[in-house]
């Protein structure tokens, strides 16, 4: 079916920005020039991605059909450019091999665009992305897919909210002593497995040490106390445990394997077990020996008698291996690991990627080993990748159809037609009405956001005489508030520069507490994002209550009440020349037993009320609160298909 002229010329006049290359992103592309578009950029990486910045892999090939097995290891963005050129010559693309947040990617490079559509995979980029649009004023389409599901929606400035304006669910972390002292799921053992990689072959941070906790507040210690002092002071060739970093002890050892082995599964247990009071109310771990081990199999490595192996069936990665297997593929991975790590020279590190056989070997095997230790049932080497790197399967047809909402709702966008934008959802299954894709209203933007309201503003509650200069840069203001280049000026009359992002002129401050600048309860500091063209006001409540594993909190995040959205059932065509849109409120012609949770980018789910309802007051300009439907099984969407963090 042709386009209507005036739509047709809009296409043809426009400009778009598509950010990412994956999953939607080669959909995305092939609709583009096939709905008449002509003058595409394309930016896909993220500086998250160390290695590559966004290269093909292999695992890509099933769902990205802009690819080919000739084209693993080259840029998305280039490839993808001239595979669509090859059935659209006429079509004007540029690619970017780079990364979004990249400086040269600033506001007037934005302000080129009619509309930018996002197709990422990760939640730092899409903030950024979002800011980036509402500093230059750009109509943005935001999308997302996770297995079956997916979402479509429309951002405005001033018109409807933004990505930020809701609070988003954060990352599932776990305490630091239960992953190194009590780990009772896989998780706990994959997540420890993580950090071990790091500590000996990857960037090395004290968060994520894997020796005993000896700080663990439930670890209260009778005569287990003599026994562990005593240990430390002992030093022999068996890999005895002294108080230096992993790092440093396995370089001193040579990475020997049965050293590294022993230190890790045998005696780092046996210093847990003297934790006395860790055991009295769990199941005690049992070290694990290579000896011991050695003793259960022949010189091939073959059980002996009274080990049970099982026949290999079915798919290698799916099969869980015997615990002597998983201590040989340790001890091969380990030595390949270092190797690769001496070949890239002194200083070099290594970074985890699930797509590296050695990297993922060794994951797989450390923590199966540890689950074993402490009677956790083993995982297969498939199920360890897909929680190590917080897999969720990748469908092709979902891309496809949201690809397509994308393009539709970029139609409605260039016409003018804001009112009759919609976000969109893709279930699982039909709901209620036996529709699958169910348009909701578009919400008016948050007067209490922090990033899109006339006066961004934030209250963080922290310990000013323990939180570092470079920790508030790093945690709160990159990771939290999500800034790229931040400047930090405390409002203490003087003007005082605290944080500048001009290289080394504040590096001096990074080891230094808040406190040592008059930093306290009441004090206020602007933080300037110029990249971002974004200012925020944060005000510091001082506390020495926080616990042990929480650095700072965001206060006031999310806003006290939510507007209810329209609930009279207005006829539309939303699979259907006749549908009935689906109602917003989760009172609204609800059935007993019906479940009604929305799905967000990610993850929220909004506030109920104790009656069921959502609270708040209608909202202006037509717009209401997030559309809700009848999928129970509504999760955290990030774009694409791997990054679906165990957040």
């Amino acid at each position: 079916m042709a386009l209507d002229c005036g739509l047709s010329s809009a296409v043809s006049r426009s400009r778009l920005l598509v950010v990412g290359a994956g999953g939607i992103g080669c959909e995305l592309l092939k609709n583009l020039v096939l709905a008449g578009f002509r003058h595409i950029d394309v930016v896909c990486g993220c500086e998250q991605r160390r290695i590559d910045l966004d290269t093909i892999d292999v695992s890509n090939l099933n769902r990205q059909f802009l690819f080919q097995k000739n084209h693993v290891g080259k840029s998305k963005a280039q490839v993808a450019r001239e595979s669509v050129l090859l059935f659209c010559p006429e079509a004007n693309i540029t690619a970017h091999h780079d990364s979004i947040t990249n400086l040269d990617y600033n506001v007037e490079f934005f302000k080129k665009f009619t509309l930018v559509m996002n197709a990422l995979d990760n939640r730092a980029a899409r903030n950024h992305v979002n800011r980036m649009c509402l500093a230059a004023d750009i109509p943005l389409v935001e999308s997302g897919s996770a297995g079956y599901l997916g979402q479509v929606t429309v951002i405005k400035k001033g018109v409807t909210e933004c990505y930020e304006c809701q609070p988003k669910q954060p990352q599932k972390t776990y305490p630091g002593c239960t992953i190194r002292n009590t780990p009772s799921e896989p998780i706990h053992c994959i997540v420890w497995a993580k950090f071990l990689f790091n500590q000996l072959f990857g960037e090395e941070d004290a968060d994520q040490e894997v020796s005993p906790d000896t700080a663990d507040p439930e670890a209260k210690w009778g005569l287990g106390e003599m026994v562990i002092q005593e240990s430390n002071e002992l030093n022999s060739d068996s890999g005895n445990i002294k108080r230096v970093s992993t790092r440093a002890w396995a370089k001193s050892t040579g990475y020997n394997p049965v050293k590294v082995f022993n230190k890790l599964f045998h005696d780092d247990i046996n210093y847990l077990l003297t934790m006395d009071k860790l055991w009295k109310t769990r199941c005690a771990p049992v070290p694990l020996s290579w000896e011991h081990l050695e003793q259960q199999v022949d010189s091939k490595g073959v059980p002996v008698e009274g080990v049970r192996d099982v026949p290999s069936c079915g798919l290698p990665d799916q099969r869980v291996l015997e615990v002597h297997e998983q201590a040989r593929l340790f001890m091969g991975s380990l030595l390949d690991l270092q190797n690769e790590l001496q070949a890239k020279g002194n200083g070099a590190e290594l970074v985890w990627d699930k797509e590296e056989k050695a990297a993922m070997d060794f994951v797989s095997s450390a923590a199966n080993l540890r689950m074993f230790i402490f009677s956790i049932p083993m995982k297969s080497r498939f199920d360890v990748k897909s929680m190590a790197g917080n897999i969720i399967p990748a469908i092709a047809t979902t891309n496809a159809i949201i690809a397509g909402l994308i393009v539709l709702e970029a139609f409605k966008v260039l016409t003018l037609q804001l009112d009759k934008c919609h976000t969109v959802f893709l279930n699982r299954k039909p709901n209620p009405r036996k529709k699958l894709l169910v348009p909701c209203l578009l919400v008016s933007p948050n007067p209490g956001c922090f990033v899109c309201s006339s006066k961004p503003q934030a209250l963080v509650r922290l310990n000013t005489t323990t939180m570092l200069v470079h920790t508030l840069q790093e945690k709160v203001l990159k990771e939290r508030f999500g800034m790229v280049a931040p400047d930090v000026q405390i409002e203490d009359g003087r003007g005082t520069i605290l944080i500048s992002s001009e290289e080394g002129e504040t590096e001096v401050n990074n080891d230094r507490p808040l406190s040592d600048f008059g930093v306290r309860g009441g004090s206020r500091l602007q933080v300037d994002d110029f990249l971002q063209d974004y200012t925020l006001v944060i005000d510091i409540t001082h506390s020495e209550d926080l616990s042990p594993d929480v650095d700072f909190e965001v206060l006031g995040d999310a806003p006290t009440c939510a507007p209810i959205p329209k609930t009279d059932a207005t006829p539309t065509k939303a699979n259907g020349a006749q549908a009935v849109r689906p109602s917003t409120s989760s009172s609204h012609s609800l059935t007993p037993g019906q479940s009604n949770t929305p799905i967000d980018l990610d993850g929220n789910d909004g506030e109920e009320a104790t009656d069921g309802k959502r609270k708040g007051t209608p909202s202006p300009q037509g717009f209401g609160r997030k559309r809700t439907h009848s999928d129970s099984d509504a999760v955290a969407l990030q774009s694409d298909d791997d990054l679906i963090l165990c957040d």
